[in-house]
């Protein structure tokens, strides 16, 4: 099959060494000498999941392990597709070329709602059957996680279980019990091994749990149907962060991607509290890692891939503990090969005149910001923490060193937003605007640019908001426009928006249940794929597979649920509990503020006495 492809596919295709494998630091092992063979499926372009950390942290975690191999595979483009299907070519892994159908375990990260129909895509152009109940034992494992997972209910006919939270020690307990199950039993048996698994804390099985409804469509109960599987299945989280696993070589691709260059993960969790963001929920507590161990990670990293970039990653890497004094290491050691310091994720309020100076000694990257929302009050309610103050003193501090641009991330939809929380958008671009060019250097004749982005809020699980419906899409539509009309009279801001419909689907399968699988299935058959790609995205289509299965999306993603409902998700649990998650909602219609949870007395959120955990906070350094 390798031949075939190489000779008579890859020619024609664009990109074909997003196809080849080979990569700098791959790992090939002999197959025959593993027990259990996995694959990890990234549901997008190649360029999209090789930017992926989690890839490359379960790609190291498993390779380790003698007996066990893990592979990879991506979407392919519509190009690689067509001549595949027309050269009868399965779906086949980059290390070996093996077709997906003869691994043990396929393992898909769900990312964005989005690319379900990527995954359905996957499953079928592998010679896979679409649904569990399809799939008999001479079939792999299908699996997922990621952030989705938290809500994996529109899924759950087409996966044989989830993993819920971090996944370095589960993947291998998962691998383990495949190994065990093989051995006992001839054939590999499916369902003894779901059995098993289901006793895995944070493994999610979604046929030994039945939802019930009542004649209106809502959900009345999400009931196991077998007696020794958990009512309750917790999140997996890592204790001991600085010890946890990162590879220490990491696989260089030979075409561009999304983000290249070292990623150094300095801390995982968020204790901010922002009441829209589910992976400040959902990846809780903060954990910090070991300065030395980032500055260890770094050397070796640097070294095995020749980078130029190390991008300190996390959901706010400011507010790591060390960073001045990280950066300040970092760039004293890698300035003489050229090799620059990134903060890809900052906040307003974190960021500093003494960082701006030194992450811009090497080489200055663009500068991202999220207010989030244009007045105070509305800040307020979202729980962001931030004051016009701070973002405009932060504005004036990345300025004076010399920056020219700014992007700036807002949300329109949110609850309680008015009008004049739109014109706090504008407002707001235009004192930084303003600012820029007070605080621009005399020597620097670039002009001062303001990039606003703004997308759709869409309400997400284990959130506060997650009783919220979202706005309708005339009313989206009609605050786009009105934000358009204000800033294009204004020179040098430039205004980008997200498309309505795909926000629109994107929040029915974020709140959605299982009935959405054959609305998902029908899509994929009307052709939907790449659905968060605007010229492959087929909203006529959407709509008639809902109309097809009897289902309004309205219904899912714009109504308000009730505190009293059981939502498709009650059942997973993120360790955060759901009376804390409606105090904060509560408190967000008052428009009154939670503190930070990392500097002030605890909360009550529960995921600390939940999952038996303890937020890990390194000591300053000077």
């Amino acid at each position: 099959m390798q031949t075939l492809i190489e000779e008579k596919i890859l020619p024609k295709v664009t990109k074909p060494s997003q196809y080849m494998g080979d990569e700098w630091n791959i790992v090939k092992k002999d197959w025959e000498a593993c027990t259990v063979k996995s694959a990890f499926l990234f549901p997008d372009l190649y360029e999209v999941g090789m930017s992926h950390l989690g890839l490359r942290l379960l790609y190291h975690v498993v390779n380790q392990r003698q007996e066990f191999l893990m592979e990879r595979a991506f979407a392919p483009m519509v190009d690689m597709e067509e001549l595949m299907r027309t050269h009868h070519v399965p779906l086949f892994s980059l290390e070996s070329y093996r077709p997906l159908h003869t691994f043990d375990v396929l393992g898909f990260t769900l990312q964005y709602e989005m690319s379900y129909t990527n995954i359905l895509n996957m499953l079928d152009l592998s010679g896979i059957p679409l649904k569990t109940k399809d799939r008999g034992n001479q079939y792999p494992l299908v699996m997922a996680g990621g952030p989705c997972a938290y809500n994996p209910e529109p899924l759950a006919d087409f996966m044989d279980f989830f993993v819920l939270g971090e996944g370095e020690e589960v993947i291998l307990e998962i691998m383990d019990l495949i190994k065990k199950t093989k051995r006992e039993g001839e054939p590999f048996d499916k369902r003894i091994f779901l059995k098993n698994a289901a006793q895995i804390k944070g493994v999610y099985v979604p046929e030994f749990y039945r939802p019930q409804f009542d004649a209106n469509g809502i959900l009345r109960e999400v009931q196991p149907v077998e007696d020794d599987v958990p009512a309750l299945v917790y999140k997996r989280v890592l204790n001991n962060f600085s010890e946890a696993e990162f590879p220490p070589k990491t696989l260089v691709p030979y075409t561009e991607t999304i983000h290249d260059r070292v990623m150094l993960e300095v801390l995982r969790g968020c204790s901010r509290g922002c009441r829209f963001c589910q992976a400040g929920v959902v990846y809780r507590p903060v954990r910090e890692r070991n300065m030395n161990k980032l500055l260890a990670q770094a050397e070796a990293l640097v070294g095995a891939t020749g980078y130029d970039e190390i991008a300190l990653t996390s959901l706010s890497s400011a507010d790591y503990t060390c960073i001045e004094p990280l950066i300040k290491e970092l760039i004293a050691r890698f300035r003489e090969k050229g090799i620059g310091v990134s903060l890809p994720s900052l906040r307003v309020d974190a960021f500093s005149v003494n960082l701006a100076r030194e992450v811009q000694q090497v080489r200055k990257s663009g500068l991202t910001f999220a207010p989030e929302a244009g007045t105070q009050r509305l800040r307020d309610v979202i729980n962001k923490g931030v004051t016009e103050e701070n973002i405009l003193e932060t504005a004036a501090a990345a300025f004076s060193q010399g920056w020219t641009s700014l992007k700036l991330y807002f949300m329109i939809g949110l609850p309680t937003e008015t009008f004049e929380d739109l014109d706090g958008i504008v407002d707001l671009a235009g004192k930084i605007l303003s600012v820029g060019r007070k605080a621009k250097p005399a020597g620097i004749r670039k002009p001062i640019k303001i990039t606003v982005s703004v997308s759709s809020f869409v309400p997400k699980a284990h959130t506060a908001f997650q009783w919220e419906g979202q706005q309708a899409r005339n009313v989206l539509k009609e605050k786009q426009q009105y934000l358009k009309e204000k800033i294009r009279t204004m020179k040098n801001v430039t205004l980008n928006y997200h498309d309505v419909e795909v926000s629109f689907l994107e929040a029915a399968f974020a709140r959605g249940d299982r009935r959405l699988g054959p609305v998902l299935e029908q899509a994929w058959r009307l052709g939907c794929k790449f659905d968060g790609w605007s010229e492959h995205f087929n909203y006529p289509a959407w709509l008639q597979a809902f109309t097809s299965c009897g289902l309004d999306p309205e219904f899912f993603a714009n109504r308000r649920f009730d505190f009293e409902e059981i939502l498709p998700w009650d059942h997973l649990s993120s360790g955060v509990s759901k009376a804390w998650l409606i105090k904060e909602y509560r408190l967000a219609l008052a428009g009154e503020k939670t503190p930070d949870c990392r500097t002030n007395s605890c909360h009550g959120c529960g995921v600390c006495p939940q999952l038996d955990i303890k937020p890990e906070i390194m000591e300053e350094k000077s």
